[in-house]
């Protein structure tokens, strides 16, 4: 089997045409009316005005990039269907977060999530916050992108990976520099459309390959083929015997530390939930809500089928890796099934693919200028005028792009499985960002003590669980202390979050108890809150809840 190819002349002018198509797209959708000129609100929240259906998808564009595209069909091809269950427990973590978070947060007029933790505890927290997010976005999620996406583009276009990762950069910079949120957000319909088609191309091609039958019954008939030749490869809960249950650890990921992260990712993550805070009304975010949870229960069938698929298609890939980089290569198992198109679906995958891959990088560099701009510029320059806010954001922008670009690859390039390198950094913090926003929204007398206290101690213990392990020969004077450190080295990290979130919540209430509450600095309303739902959207969840039970029932 071919293991890269070079775009033909149909490929290349579908990708060519949609480069034109969002680019003009998303000149169109940020003009403004004459005489107007474009306000931070405008830019960063797209004039408070997203409707349900741009709120819906742009959710999930911003979501799924390289990171579930390549990372998870990497994880597909290596650990199986359980890597789902960060899609599909995700579906139920927006219901919660459309119902208890989001009121809290539009009725309060809220631009940025370290903006409220400034309103509700007070301003040493927003600013290590804002810091904190700044890193993480540029360093870990921004980088991992632009990787992951280059290695999809460099196996198809047969660029190199840096030529590959500055030409998405650039193309980036383009669409989304000048609209701000408005333009991504609007641009995003188009998007999903062409990640959903792309995405069920290429689960079609992948399992008429297994079949030998290119037809509908054929990619059925490959599907039935695949869970009976690798049964290992459909549980949704693992075992202790599996070799990746530090990755998935069993009933934790239903009932246990998976809730911390998705909490953390869906409710208090800046490029995530700022489609929520650009919606009309609280209505309209709770439709739009909905929207992308079914979305969030189709996405395992385009992203982890194909990859358990590239097991039976491709059983040696992990050994053919890309130059200078160490094998098993896991996240080859989508670039791989790319190669298998005839020309013209190859170019409406990849053309999908860099849909999903822009998507994500332009709402990122958009919440990274959103918090420097209002959250670090601001807290500076507090006269600034609107005009200087708005071009500090496409600053902020370009230079976000330009540090990714340069440490994409001394930071990502060296792991087999980035999905789960990104899970694990992130996993450092989720706790302690977790804790403060659940009791700051929900308990009035968590104090910034308490706040700092969460922050501290989840990157403490967090170190101290992940290095224990490679402290333990030191401590062979005493065997007691030996045995501790390294059972605390073997925790998987999604226990490790749950129980680092367990004492931080306990850390945050001793310390917010020992600081005397200062109510007069509180400037967010957590308390005369409409928490009301339509009939709809119960309907809507119920229908979820009961797709995503029978789904863990099937493939227990």
């Amino acid at each position: 089997m071919p293991t890269s190819m070079h775009l033909t002349t149909i490929d290349i002018a579908v990708v060519v045409a949609y480069f034109l198509f969002i680019f003009v797209l998303a000149q169109l959708v940020s003009r403004e009316k004459k005489g107007h000129e474009k306000t931070s609100k405008d830019y960063f929240l797209a004039s408070r005005a997203l409707p349900w259906w741009a709120i819906g998808t742009s959710l999930i564009a911003a979501n799924i990039s390289a990171e579930q595209i390549i990372g998870m069909s990497g994880s597909g091809y290596a650990i199986g269907l359980g890597i789902a269950s960060y899609e599909w427990m995700a579906a139920a973590t927006l219901l919660i977060v459309g119902v208890l978070f989001l009121p809290v947060f539009l009725k309060n007029e809220i631009y940025t999530m370290p903006e409220f933790l400034k309103r509700r505890y007070g301003p040493n927290i927003q600013f290590v916050m804002a810091i904190f997010w700044l890193i993480l976005y540029v360093f870990v999620n921004l980088t991992s992108i632009l990787w992951l996406g280059a290695t999809a583009f460099s196996t198809v276009t047969g660029l190199t990976q840096m030529q590959s990762i500055l030409i998405l950069a650039t193309f980036t910079g383009a669409y989304a520099l000048y609209g701000g949120l408005k333009a991504i957000a609007l641009t995003d319909v188009v998007q999903v459309s062409m990640l959903v088609m792309g995405g069920l191309v290429i689960v079609f091609i992948a399992l008429t390959q297994i079949s030998g039958v290119s037809s509908f019954l054929g990619a059925v008939s490959g599907f039935h083929t695949l869970i009976a030749k690798l049964p290992e490869h459909f549980h949704m809960i693992l075992h202790q015997d599996n070799k990746f249950y530090d990755k998935l650890p069993g009933l934790s990921v239903i009932v246990g530390g998976m809730w911390v992260a998705n909490l953390s990712y869906w409710g208090f993550n800046q490029y995530i939930i700022q489609r929520g805070l650009a919606a009309k009304s609280i209505h309209e975010a709770q439709k739009g809500i909905v929207l992308a949870a079914f979305l969030k229960l189709l996405i395992p069938l385009l992203v982890v089928v194909p990859g358990i698929a590239a097991v039976m298609i491709a059983p040696d890939l992990p050994n053919h890796c890309p130059i200078g980089v160490k094998p098993p290569c896991y996240d080859q198992a989508y670039p791989h099934l790319m190669t298998l198109l005839p020309p013209g679906l190859l170019g409406i995958v990849f053309a999908a693919l860099i849909a999903a891959i822009v998507a994500s990088l332009g709402s990122k560099v958009n919440s990274i200028a959103t918090i420097f701009t209002m959250d670090v510029f601001k807290a500076f320059k507090k006269a600034s005028n609107e005009k200087t806010l708005v071009i500090t954001g496409r600053i902020t922008a370009v230079g976000a792009l330009v540090i990714a670009v340069l440490v994409a690859k001394p930071l990502i390039g060296g792991f087999d499985q980035a999905f789960q390198y990104i899970q694990e950094f992130s996993g450092f913090f989720t706790p302690g960002i977790t804790v403060i926003f659940l009791l700051g929204l929900f308990w009035k007398r968590a104090t910034e003590l308490g706040a700092l206290t969460a922050a501290i101690g989840s990157v403490v213990l967090s170190c101290l669980y992940y290095f224990a392990g490679k402290l333990a020969p030191f401590a062979e004077d005493n065997s007691t202390v030996q045995d501790i450190l390294v059972q605390m080295g073997s925790v998987p990290f999604m226990n490790r979050m749950g129980y680092i979130f367990l004492i931080c919540t306990g850390l945050a209430v001793l310390a917010s108890l020992m600081q005397k509450p200062k109510p007069e600095s509180v400037t967010v309303d957590v308390s005369n809150v409409d928490y009301s739902t339509t009939t709809t959207f119960k309907i809507a969840s119920g229908a979820i809840v009961a797709i995503l039970i029978a789904l863990y029932a099937t493939w227990w």
